[in-house]
């Protein structure tokens, strides 16, 4: 089945007005399949509008994630990567703390006990992330 592409809309966080480059930004973030670092997107968005700066992406990236358009994932490598929210629905990570690879995990058992760990709280779960830390199959093999 084929994914579907979000919606693209300028954003609208913190009163800004609407923006060519972020625009660019946010089209070069939800185009993409992947999790893509700052200088992944500046390369795409500059395919869309050729005079963006880098400065301008990172700007651009804050206030998109800030606005809930982008979803950002900083693995333990430290280079944050970013993709559209919601692009492929709701998923979790599994990070190896060896070689820095991710994976992209979704488990209904997990959703359910992370949803009544906060019902038992008393908080309305708005959203959250789940990052697990260990080592890939591979890197488990060499130790």
């Amino acid at each position: 089945m084929a994914r579907k592409k979000p919606e693209v809309n300028s954003c609208d966080c913190q009163g800004a007005r609407k923006s060519r480059r972020r625009d660019a930004v946010l089209d070069a973030v939800a185009s993409s399949d992947g999790h893509l670092s700052a200088e992944e997107v500046h390369r795409e968005a500059k395919k869309r509008l050729p005079g963006i700066g880098i400065a301008t992406v990172y700007r651009s990236l804050k206030c998109l994630c800030g606005c809930g358009k982008v979803s950002e994932f900083i693995p333990p490598d430290g280079v944050a990567r970013y993709e559209a929210a919601g692009s492929r629905g709701h998923h979790d990570h599994l990070v190896c703390t060896a070689c820095g690879c991710f994976v992209e995990a979704v488990d209904p058992e997990i959703e359910r006990l992370q949803e009544r760990l906060a019902a038992r709280h008393g908080f309305r779960l708005e959203g959250h992330r789940l990052e697990i830390y260990g080592l890939c199959a591979c890197c488990a093999r060499k130790k």
